[in-house]
């Protein structure tokens, strides 16, 4: 389901890879940082808003499927995940993608819907255990 343009006046309406949850999400360059903020309810999640073309290049680079992992900030995230990816020490900003504490995880939940949105990846849509991967140049 996508609908709106990524705009905070017409957000994209997204599902979560499993289908369980319906959530909206719009870029905000105004903000310092950027950010792509996301509201699920009235829960806003806040990430870099590089991290669409920092998770394209990640995933163009591997090359492959790789696991979601999904995961709240609090608990940790399985090893080659994109979960684990949005908060490690090595990626390009140094750690978490997510700028609200408390609210840094779920990255694999939210931001891999808006890079199929752009045509950048394709993500799996099973109940559970999704991976994601660089879209095929056409």
């Amino acid at each position: 389901m996508t609908a709106g343009d990524g705009t905070r006046d017409r957000p994209w309406v997204l599902t979560t890879p499993s289908g369980g949850s319906e959530f909206t999400a719009y870029r905000d360059e105004t903000l310092d940082p950027p950010a792509l903020v996301v509201l699920v309810g009235k829960t806003e999640l806040r990430y870099q808003l590089r991290c669409i073309d920092d998770l394209h290049a990640m995933l163009t680079e591997r090359g492959d499927w790789v696991p979601l992992g999904n995961a709240d900030e609090q608990k940790p995230a399985a090893d080659g995940t994109v979960e684990a990816w949005g908060r490690a020490d090595d990626n390009p900003v140094g750690g978490w993608y997510g700028l609200k504490k408390g609210l840094r995880g779920r990255f694999a939940n939210y931001v891999p819907p808006v890079l199929e949105t752009l045509g950048l990846a394709e993500v799996e849509h099973n109940a559970r255990n999704n991976r994601m991967r660089a879209a095929k140049k056409k």
